[in-house]
Order: C-alpha cells, then sequence, then structure tokens
C-alpha cells in the first residue's frame, strides 16, 4: 500500500495559488512601510484571522517573527513607566535582545520555575508595571510551559503575560491556535506572539491582543514603524495557509502520529531522545561539539540526511544535539532511513546509547 503524503503548507495548493493571484493583482512588491503605502487589503484579512483565532480584539503582522518579538517588548518596555521584566532563562534570542535593548530592569526566573517566578513577583510592588515573557513550546529541548500557574501568578500580581507560541502554532490546540488554547487559557493571556515560518509555511511573524495594547505598539514601535511591510504575495499565501490550518485536523494528526512513531523507532534503535521533550521536537544527545558537526557532514554525505547539529552558545556545552523533527509528509521508509542512518553513524563515532 503507498502511503498518501501531505503537502506542506509552504507548497499547498491553495497557498500556492492565493500567492500566484496575488502577484497578478499586486505585482511583487510591497509599496512600503506599513503606515505610508505598505498596508493593503490582504493584511486587513490576515490579522482579522489572527486576532479570532487566538480569540484577541487584534492583531499586528511583521516581516519576521523575530521582529515581531524584539520590536514590541522594545516598545512595552519604553512606553510603560518603571516597568520590571521577568524572562525564563531559556526565552528566544528575540525576546532577550527586545529586553536588553531598553533601560528596563528585567530578572530571570529558572526555566519553567513557578515557584521562582513567584518569588520575584512577590518582591515587587503591586503598582508597578510587570511583564512575564515566556514561551509555549521551547525549541531546542521540546518542554511545554506551565502556562496555566503562570497566568494565574501573573494575575494573581499584577502582571502583564507576553506569550511566544511560535513552535506551537498550527501544531497544536483547537483549530491550530497553540498551547494556550488547547488549555483553553488563550483568553487570558495578554500577547500572544506567533510567527508564519514554521507550520504556517511562509514568512512573517505577529502579535495579538487587546486593540489599545496593538494600537501602541503600531503607533511607536520603531521596528514595525521604520521597515517595509511583507509583499501582498506573501501576506495572501499567510492568510490562506491560516484559514485551511483552522479548518484541517489532516496536518496535525499526521504530526502526532508520526512524531509518535519516530520516537518508538529511535528508542528500539537504542538512540535516546532527551526525556525533557514532550511535544514535537525530539533532541538527540550527542554531547560534543566536534562530534555534532561530524556526524551532522556524514548524515549528509553518506545517507542524504540534513539534520541540525545544535552547538553552544545555542545549548550550553556538553548537551551538544540534533534536534529532529519529522514532518506530515514523511513517509515510513523516510523514517526508518532515519533511524538507520543514525544507528550506523552512532555506531560509527561511538556515540552515546540508550540504557535498559
Amino acid at each position: 500500500m503507498v502511503q498518501q503524503r501531505l503537502p506542506g503548507m509552504s507548497q499547498h495548493p491553495k497557498v500556492v495559488e492565493v500567492m500566484h493571484r496575488a502577484i497578478d493583482e499586486y505585482g511583487a512588491g510591497s509599496g512600503g512601510s506599513r503606515n505610508i503605502g505598505g498596508t493593503h487589503a490582504h493584511y486587513s484579512a490576515l490579522e482579522a484571522s489572527l486576532a479570532e483565532w487566538h480569540h484577541k480584539e487584534a492583531a499586528l503582522v511583521f516581516p519576521t517573527g523575530y521582529s515581531s518579538n524584539d520590536a514590541t517588548l522594545r516598545c512595552l518596555l519604553r512606553l510603560l513607566p518603571d516597568p520590571i521584566v521577568l524572562s525564563d532563562e531559556l526565552n528566544h534570542a528575540s525576546i532577550i535582545n527586545g529586553i536588553c535593548s531598553t533601560k528596563a530592569e528585567r530578572k530571570t526566573f529558572r526555566h519553567n520555575d513557578v515557584a521562582h517566578l513567584e518569588e520575584l513577583l512577590a518582591g515587587q510592588p503591586l503598582d508597578r508595571p510587570k511583564i512575564v515573557v515566556f514561551e509555549s513550546v521551547y525549541s531546542m529541548d521540546g518542554d511545554v510551559a506551565p502556562i496555566e500557574e503562570i497566568v494565574k501568578l501573573a494575575h494573581e500580581f499584577n502582571a502583564l503575560t507576553y506569550l511566544d507560541e511560535v513552535h506551537a502554532i498550527g501544531m497544536y490546540g483547537p483549530r491550530g491556535a497553540g498551547i494556550a488554547a488547547d488549555l483553553n487559557v488563550d483568553h487570558l493571556v495578554d500577547i500572544i506572539q506567533g510567527t508564519m515560518a514554521k507550520a504556517i509555511g511562509v514568512i512573517g511573524g505577529y502579535i495579538t491582543g487587546s486593540t489599545t495594547l496593538i494600537d501602541a505598539v503600531r503607533s511607536f514601535a520603531s521596528g514595525f514603524i521604520f521597515t517595509t511591510s511583507l509583499p501582498p504575495a506573501v501576506v495572501a499565501a499567510c492568510h490562506a495557509s491560516v484559514e485551511h490550518l483552522k479548518t484541517s485536523t489532516a496536518e496535525r494528526d499526521a504530526l502526532q502520529s508520526k512524531t509518535a512513531h519516530l520516537r518508538t523507532a529511535l528508542e528500539g534503535a537504542g538512540i535516546e531522545v532527551m526525556p525533557c521533550s514532550t511535544t514535537h521536537v525530539l533532541p538527540v544527545l550527542v554531547g560534543d561539539a566536534e562530534l555534532c558537526k561530524q556526524s551532522a557532514a556524514r548524515l549528509l554525505d553518506l545517507h542524504g540526511i540534513y539534520l541540525q547539529p545544535i552547538n553552544s552558545p545555542t545549548v550550553p556545552v556538553g548537551t551538544e544535539r540534533f534536534r529532529v523533527n519529522v514532518t506530515p509528509n514523511h513517509s515510513d521508509e523516510d523514517i526508518a532511513h532515519l533511524v538507520r542512518a543514525l544507528d550506523e553513524v552512532f555506531t560509527h563515532f561511538g556515540l552515546h546509547r540508550r540504557t535498559a
């Protein structure tokens, strides 16, 4: 029996058709920055769709996910009077850069440690502006934040919550709206940020929140105001992809099924997925930067497989790894080929194996 492969969203017929149509209608370029000539009908449709997806009043689209984090956090921390930001220690570089580009006081809480976050929040005046910044799925470990506990704690201490759902968008929750939606707490999160460069399959980043908050970022974030907007064809493609993922469960079901299949196959070969992972992100520990690089090269040259070697400073020294992600359009034979190749490479380099 031949397996039917699902098209990736970057190649989905609905997405490609809409993109071609927008090029014919608008041409290739955007026309300028959003506030001058770069806003068009496709932007209005996409932002309305994203806001509805996350049960928010409004949304704002940026050229990339990095810029949406960086520009939004810079803006808010400059607008608020004497703010303090509390950031998970494993937050993405875009979050860190946005925070560190301001003079706002910042404190880092231990990864997913609600007790430590509570200790930090309790040390602040109740009326001081506070933002708790964290992610839902952490991209290097594949673990999930205790979102419900963090949101509850933030409300107790009068703090805003800023949740990066980049690695969950399209893949988790009802209609693919993310982990917070899956837990039915998305309406309690003040700002939800996402990307359209991963599961959505195109490019761009966005934030969703109240109309007042979105208008503030639109009006004062230099990273939004002074940059060229996305071309109409890209925005139209993003909108088509989001709308498809709202109604189609086939891609999400296939991702979860194939992820479970790959986990089982790796375990059967004695290749350990790091125990922190509970999602589709499967980190496989190598533990040595040079061996990680050499192993990746051997996988590509000998087996025709590309895996991302993740070395310091992205992860701590001694935890170098492969970050393995299966997709809905990988077949069972693709998975078997990957496991055989990893088995050969691990044997060749004498890499650590799972012990019973």
